[in-house]
Order: structure tokens, then sequence, then C-alpha cells
């Protein structure tokens, strides 16, 4: 191995870990020990020195034992004479310095320096109906951690390929423009980016600020900070994937690394000169599986062992071939993936705007609009239906009617967006399936914001878009490709027209909507009873080995992603997928939901971790969950009923918890009967919880949940027989403790303080 690499990353090593300690005696003598640390929104208190060392930080004082352990795991710094042949002592200072990092940035937070603000940045995490979207104004702090809620949203994106990896960028582009191809061919492919570091003071956040590319959450480019320490968030991000995903455990540093080699896919792109605290960072991402790129001259680590290929790779920018610096870009990233090995799955679109998933957050602002449809000003809606082979002409698109062009600049005009699909495979129940993916496939766009679906779909179109020629036609052209590339098993041709003359969009929105009336009865008389058999979905082993979900008409896939139907379609495509057909067999027990073919099948899928699985029961062989859940169901034995927490809900739980500590008791492919992470649309079935009472079970509930399914809530509490249920049930603004729970529920008479006995 080379002896620069190892001297330059032990020595950096040494000296943060200097560092740090130096900046917690300075802590325990201002703050004192008892004083609270720890990083916001997150249940795995410091997550890299948790996973790494099973230990729980949450006071200053809890900081001083795991600087000891930082130490014992420092070397000295070899003499320039000595030649180092293994990895073992760099890799040891590549972990010393993650711990000692994430401990000085917790110190940080709590002296305020952390996460930094940057003034004028523009962050793409606005809801769309806040006064920030519609002011179009931006933030300027910098993201820092990650937080639970995020993670978890992003979880069936990383499970099921649309996010195949990510990319954990330090330093400074060799110019803005290069800077900006690095990040649109990352996104190109759907990588997540996170970025932190900087070269003589100037970062990569820097440029990409300065050329007007929006960052955030929404649009795959996560800016943790200007400083290299930022990118201890990437690592803890990897460790909490593991922890969240994979069922691990504090404390299991093998089990987690080698998780992460097998299973995350990531990668370090080193921009620009990297010095001591770099090469001692890397050192510690090489230990994932994280392999280093460099676009300077380095030295170079090429056998395998502790990556999947080489360790570190130099990549001189000005020696890559290519005709100019956007191609030679291009290359470098193209580079990446293959040292990592990054399966993409990419669709070639032939609009004028860059195409992928990590669009789909964009946010067209009020400043940047050039047109819309739907919202208050006008009206948009969809409609997909199937016809005879003879009847569709495949790759046809029409525009009925004026284009963009007849609209002034941030006008509005009412569109209809038609598509008309054959195959021979294709059947009815197909149409809502693909319907969905409407929203999906145009929000790929670059510049183009979709929001919604059937009649209240909403779509903004950006200048910048339109600029490179972005018209109405387009958004057929990118239907006909990604229909053909992600569901060409059951669809052989599509045509798409597109309505703007209002005339034709009212007549074809009647036709719609009658359409939709008949779905909506057809799927909501579907039962359990009235099949024959019910599906699996093993998409989530990919991070969670041992869990799988059993699907059926009246229970959707916990992610809240996957219907009956959905992967009865997924089947169609990929009779070998993730979507398998569970044949029901032997009914075992109707209330609590047992037959043979299920649990025959969750023994096997979960390698004999699970034996059997209740469909209808919370407090009996509830099903197992990986970590990608929409909603946390747990018993509140005081109160005789059940509490449902979102992921969007942070407040404190009356179990006394948050959503993201409950998760780790709720995740990674466990079985914990009073627990059981679910699908918010769950709980409207009939089916909810049947066998232990159903839905008048539930007695506190996330206020986000009744806001955003209040008509289909109301629906449930109806068939429950208690018309004003939603009403007898608390949230977290009207109490967090169960003593006031319990109160409240008997001041409203709530039906579960008479029922039996759960426990």
């Amino acid at each position: 191995m080379s002896r620069y690499i190892a001297t330059s990353a032990i020595r950096g090593a040494n000296n943060i870990v200097r560092e740090t300690d130096a900046f917690l005696q300075k802590a325990l003598q201002e703050k004192g020990a008892d004083t609270k640390i720890g990083f916001p929104n997150t249940a795995y208190f410091l997550p890299t020195i948790l996973g790494l060392t099973g230990r729980k930080v949450e006071t200053i004082g809890d900081l001083t034992p795991v600087m000891e352990q930082v130490k014992a795991y420092l070397h000295p710094v070899p003499a320039q004479s000595r030649w180092t042949p293994y990895l073992g002592e760099t890799l040891d200072s590549g972990i010393a310095t993650l711990l000692a990092v994430e401990m000085l940035q917790a110190l940080r937070f709590l002296y305020g320096d952390q996460p930094e603000k940057l003034e004028g940045l523009q962050l793409a995490q606005a809801s769309f109906t806040s006064p920030e979207f519609q002011k179009g104004d931006g933030g300027g702090q910098l993201n820092g951690p990650i937080d639970d809620i995020q993670l978890r949203s992003w979880g069936i994106q990383l499970v099921d390929g649309r996010m195949p990896g990510f990319a954990a960028i330090v330093g400074c582009a060799k110019s803005n423009e290069v800077a900006v191809k690095i990040i649109r061919e990352l996104q190109r492919r759907n990588i997540l980016i996170f970025l932190a570091g900087n070269v003589n003071g100037r970062s990569i956040i820097h440029q990409l600020q300065e050329e007007g590319v929006e960052m955030g959450y929404d649009t795959y480019i996560v800016p943790f900070g200007t400083d290299t320490l930022s990118a201890i968030y990437a690592i803890g991000f990897a460790t909490r994937s593991a922890l969240t995903f994979g069922g691990m455990k504090g404390g299991q540093a093998r089990e987690i690394l080698l998780y992460n080699r097998a299973r995350v896919f990531a990668f370090v792109l080193a921009l620009g000169e990297v010095d001591d605290l770099k090469y001692a960072a890397a050192a510690g991402a090489i230990s994932y599986g994280f392999p280093a790129i460099a676009d300077t001259v380095i030295p170079e680590i090429h056998p395998t062992g502790v990556t999947t290929y080489e360790h570190v790779i130099s990549m001189p920018f000005n020696e890559i071939e290519g005709k100019d610096d956007l191609e030679r870009a291009e290359k470098l990233v193209q580079k990446c993936i293959e040292v990592r090995g990054v399966k993409i799955k990419m669709t070639e679109v032939p609009i004028p705007v860059p195409y992928g998933s990590a669009f789909e957050g964009e946010v067209v602002r009020k400043a940047d609009l050039r047109f819309e449809s739907g919202g208050k000003r006008s009206r948009a809606f969809e409609y997909l239906y199937m016809l005879p082979m003879d009847k569709v002409e495949d790759g046809k698109v029409q525009v009925l009617g004026p284009d963009l062009d007849a609209v002034p600049d941030g006008g509005a005009m009412d569109i209809g967006i038609v598509a008309e699909v054959a195959g021979r495979k294709m059947q009815e129940d197909f149409e809502p399936v693909l319907e969905r993916q409407i929203h999906h496939f145009i929000n790929g766009a670059s510049g183009v914001q979709h929001i919604g679906q059937r009649d209240i779909a909403w779509i903004r179109i950006s200048k910048a878009a339109y600029d490179k020629g972005l018209r109405l036609g387009d958004l057929g052209k990118v239907l006909h490709a990604r229909y053909h590339a992600d569901f060409g098993a059951i669809v052989d041709k599509i045509q798409v027209t597109i309505y703007t003359n209002p005339a034709d969009v009212n007549t074809m929105l009647q036709v719609a909507r009658e359409a939709y009336n008949k779905r909506n009865t057809r799927l909501g008389d579907m039962t359990d009873e009235q099949v024959e058999e019910f599906y699996s979905c093993t998409l989530c082993q990919s991070f969670a080995p041992n869990h799988c979900c059993v699907i059926s008409p009246e229970r959707v896939g916990l992610c809240g992603a996957y219907s009956w139907l959905d992967c009865k379609a997924s089947f169609q495509i990929n009779p070998t997928g993730p979507n398998q057909p569970i044949p029901k067999k032997q009914q075992l027990d109707p209330v609590k939901g047992y037959w043979t073919g299920p649990n025959e099948f969750v023994l096997q899928a979960s390698h004999q971790q699970v034996e059997t699985v209740s469909m209808y029961s919370i407090m009996e062989n509830p099903m197992t969950a990986c970590g990608c859940f929409e909603c946390i169901v747990m018993v509140i034995p005081e109160a005789n009923g059940v509490m449902v927490l979102s992921r969007e809900d942070t407040s404190m739980s009356p179990a006394g918890m948050t959503f993201s500590t409950l998760a780790g008791m709720a995740g990674g492919g466990l079985q914990t009967p009073g627990v059981m992470g679910v699908g918010k649309f769950y709980l409207t079935s009939k089916k909810f919880l049947a066998a232990d009472g159903g839905f008048k079970r539930v007695v506190w509930m996330s206020s986000v949940l009744k806001q955003t399914m209040a008509e289909e809530l109301s629906q449930a509490a109806k068939f429950a027989g208690d018309p004003d249920l939603i009403n007898k049930i608390a949230d977290e603004t009207i109490c967090t403790e169960v003593p006031d729970l319990v109160k409240f529920l008997e001041e409203k008479g709530h039906p579960a303080l008479t029922m039996d006995p759960m426990m």
C-alpha cells in the first residue's frame, strides 16, 4: 500500500482526535457532564458511534469512554521510510476519524455551530402549498444530519432500485460548469448526492448555488456543509440504513460494515486537493466498502478485499480522455459507478431536457414559472384506459388544441392527458395501476413539477424547460418511453392525446370521472374472501433480508406503495420478481387470518425466522416490517386500545417514544406482538385489526392522518358502528401522556374502554 496514503491518513486521524479531545474537555468544563447531546430527529443517538461501538450517547459525559475507545484505534504516524503492505493501521485510523468527527459535530451542535448557514441557499424542501413555495424564497440553512423521517421516506426508493446508490462528494470541482455536469450526470442515474467539504474555502455547494441549482431532499442533492467534517452525516446515513432496514443492533460493527459493503452502493468522489483529514475520512469510508475516487493525482490502492473492487482510484481531471471538460466530467462519473459496481437502470426519453427519477422532487417556483395547469387557475386531469390492439397506434402523440406557445409567461390553461394502451396481457384491473404511474413518469423531466393524480392533477413547467424546447407533446413522449420500459410485459402499444381546447377537456373529463367512479366501486368491493391467492412482496429484502409482506385485497403493503392489484400487475410484468402469488390453501383461522399457504411462504421467505403470520391481529404473530412503513400501530394497555403514529409526526407519543424510537421495535424484519408497521390506508380496511376489535381500538392518532385522510377515516368510523369515532380519538394536539389520554377517552366515551381487554 502507498506509504503516502498511510502516513496522511494516520496523521489526519491523530490530528482530528486531538482536536476533538480538546473540544470535549472544554465542553465538560463549560457545559457539564450531564448536559444532553445528540443529533435532532433521530432515534439512533450518534449513529456511527452507536453502530460501531454499541454506546448510546445521550450526554457529554457519555463521550468520555468513547474517546478512550477512539484513542485505542490510533497508531503512531509512520516514518517516511516505512512502507506499509496492508491496510490495517490505515483502516483503524479511518474508524477513529469517523468516531471522532461524529463526536466533534455533536459538540458543535451543542455550541450552535451546526448545521451551518449559507446566504441565499435555495433548498427544495418546502411543501408545494407552503408560503415558502408560493413566494419562491429559499432557505439558507444547510441540511446537517438527515432525519429519520427522510431516511424512511427514501426507503422504498432504496430497495426498489429507483435510487441505486449514493455519492458523497467532498471538495470543489474544476469549474462551476463541471460541478453542474457532475451533479446532472448523477441525477440522470437517480443517484442520491451528498455534498460536503471545500478546497481553499470554496465548496461544490457554492458552485451549485451560484449556478441556481436547487438543493435539498426533494432533488436528491443534499448539502451537508462546506467543511470536510460534515461528510460524517453520509456515514451516519449508511449506518442507520443497516440499523433501520437490516435489523442490525448497536455494536454489531462487523455486521454493519458487511451490510453496507453488500447492500448500500455508495462511493466517495474527492474533488480538488486531498489533505490529511480527507485521507483519514476516506479510510473510514473504505471500511464500509465505499471506494474513493479523486480527480487529482493521488496514490492508488488497487488490490481488492475491503471494497468490492479498487479501494482508491486517481483520475486527474485534465488527463481524462475527452474533447472538453463536460465530457471528462461524464467519464469521471462513469468511473465512480464502475468502481463501486452500482447497478444503473436508465430509460432514454427523447425530450429536450434531462430526465431521471432524481428530478421528481423539483419545485417550479412562481418566479420560474412558464406555464401551469391545475391548481386554482385551471383544470388538469389524466386518464388511462385499455383498447383493442387494432385501435391503438403505438407512439402516436397528438396535442389537440393550443400548445405552450399560445400561453403568456406564467399563464395557465386547461389540459387533459389521455393515454390509450393495448396489450395481449393487459387487463382492465391494471388500468388504475398504470394510470398512477403518470405522476412519477412526468415528474422525471427536469423543469416539470407534477402533483396529484386523476382529476386533481397539477402540472407546472419552468421557463428553463420551455426555453430548451419542451412542449406538451413531450409529456406524451415521456409516457410512451416509460410505459414500454417499465411495463413492456403487459403494454404492447400506447398512444397519447393531450387535450387543451376547453370544450374537449370538459367532455373527456366527464368520461374520465365516470371511469374513476366505476373503478372505485369495483376495487372497493374486493375482499380477501373473493380471491384464491394473496401476493408476496420481498422487494425490501435487498435491505431487510428476513422481511416479507403478505398483501391481500384488504391489506396494502406497509410502505403504502403496493396494493394487491399492483402486485398482480408486477407478477405479470416480472414472473420471477419480488411479487409472487401465494395460494391461500387451507384456512386455519378466519378471525385471526391464518392460512397454510401464507404460513409456508413466510417461513421460507424469512429464512426460517418467522414461522407463522396473522393477517388480522396485532397481538398474535403480527406481520413483520422492514423500515419504510408509513405508520406504526402500537398497543396502549392503559387505554385498552392502540395508537397510530405517522412517519411525518415528530412529536412525542403516549408510549413515551417518538416515531423514530418506536420504529426500531417495529422494523428490521422483527415480529413483535403489540407493535407493527402498516401502510396508512390499511387503517381504513374492514380487516384492520379485525381479530382485536377493529378500528374501534384506535384511541390516539397523529393529527396529520386526521387531516389528510378525513373522508376515508370517516367512512371507517361509520363501518365500525360509531360515526363520531374520529372526534373521540386523541392526537398530539390533545395529549401525549397516558393519564391525559385515558381522561380524554373517558370524557368522550370512547368504545375501547368497554371492550374486552387486549392484554
